[in-house]
């Protein structure tokens, strides 16, 4: 199974040949015709005067927060030709992104934003060109209905395919940059969440391990205290367990540090961190990293909870006798290949912690790919960007140094 991410285009079904018989949509179609001219009326009205009065007021001091008004409701008026050429054309047309606003910027920030605002200068420019665009569709197609209606199907299906074209053109986002943000935006709500949960889980771990091992401590220590010289060999157990609780609640802690950050990953680098987490692994693992340098220390530390992860997965879940790591760097991108010979069926939805991350890599424009056919081999393969490492990267020992 492969699982990867993709964009859709968009019309993802394609639409049925005309034919001479009426069906649902091509009467769909019809009506979107006819419906042009009332619709491009009033588009162009809209359009032509708001232009009209936000530029010609320009020189007073109306002018300008007049046509960024306009331009508001020219978005407004783009949302609803979506909506009507989703219905009756079947098209797939994504919501541009909201209007960004400069945090801080006022008055004049909002009206500037709005002023440059692309979506709305093109819903603009879309409500103008459609009123004599209107009238030849819906002479046409009104005409067709009473002469030419045997082909008026055919005749119909050209008309709407130029609407369509003007709606991706004009009415879609901005090509991949709009996209990209809609992507940035959801990635950015997928790392808060994802540094949350990691908070809550360093808070928990902390309250119910060491943090509790330190209660019962300090408690053994104080009736040790009171024992001390009415029963000194009653207090002398008594520091003999805390001894054992102490160094119980030092190992807890170290684990809870490797799992936010390993020293090791700190100080030695990726292969070395890999060959360390492999050799906890209750399957053998041959680790390869071929890096002719270190990568930024935050592409560093995703690739080794990622490698953990699916390390751990494979001594859960999988069955294998042996397993596999492979770090090496392609152009600007890190790669990671990790294989087992196990069981097989992995996929995002399994409970696994699969799903989890591939959000983490999408967070930082990664990719996760899943190839785990029942039966195995798994191969899952990661791919981050590679960025250079910088002096703020550094140990802070190295940096003294």
């Amino acid at each position: 199974m492969t699982v990867r991410s993709t964009t859709l285009p968009l019309d993802a079904e394609p639409l049925p040949p005309a034919r001479f018989a009426y069906d649902t949509r091509t009467w769909r179609e019809i009506t979107h015709l006819l419906v042009n001219l009332p619709v491009g009326i009033a588009g162009f009205v809209y359009a032509v005067c708001t232009l009209s009065l936000g530029a010609g007021l320009t020189v007073t001091v109306v002018g300008l927060p007049l046509l960024a008004v306009g331009l508001l409701g020219a978005r407004a008026l783009g949302r609803a030709e979506r909506a009507r050429a989703r219905k009756l054309l079947g098209v797939r047309v994504e919501e541009p992104s909201p209007m960004r606003v400069p945090y801080g910027g006022g008055f004049f920030g909002r009206l500037w934003s709005t002023l440059k605002d692309p979506v709305g200068w093109r819903t603009m420019l879309y409500a103008v060109i459609r009123l004599p665009w209107g009238v030849v569709t819906f002479t046409v197609t009104l005409v067709g209905l009473f002469v030419l209606w045997p082909v008026l199907p055919f005749i119909a299906r050209g008309l709407t395919n130029a609407d369509r074209a003007m709606v991706r053109g004009l009415l879609c986002p901005s090509d991949e940059l709009e996209r990209r943000i809609a992507e940035l935006e959801s990635d950015r709500g997928v790392v808060v969440d994802t540094a949350a949960a990691d908070l809550r889980r360093i808070e928990r771990d902390l309250h119910d391990g060491a943090q509790a091992r330190l209660v019962a401590l300090a408690m053994g220590l104080g009736l040790a205290k009171e024992k001390l010289l009415e029963d000194p060999d009653a207090a002398a157990l008594m520091v003999d367990e805390a001894h054992g609780e102490v160094k119980l609640a030092l190992q807890e802690l170290r684990d809870l540090a490797r799992g936010i950050h390993p020293a090791v990953l700190t100080d030695r680098g990726l292969n070395a961190a890999l060959s360390s987490v492999a050799s906890r692994c209750t399957v053998p693992v041959k680790v390869t990293a071929d890096l002719p340098a270190r990568p930024a220390a935050a592409i560093e530390g995703i690739a080794y909870f990622t490698v953990s992860e699916l390390l751990q997965n494979i001594s859960k879940h999988s069955g294998a006798r042996n397993a596999s790591v492979e770090v090496w760097r392609a152009d600007d991108r890190l790669l990671i290949q990790v294989w087992d010979d196990g069981r097989g069926g992995a996929r995002l939805e399994g409970g696994t912690g699969m799903a989890g991350l591939a959000d983490r890599l999408g967070a930082v424009d990664g990719l996760f790919v899943i190839d785990s056919p029942q039966g195995g081999p798994t191969t899952i393969t990661a791919e981050l960007p590679w960025r250079d490492r910088t002096a703020a990267d550094q140990p802070s020992g190295a940096r003294r140094a």
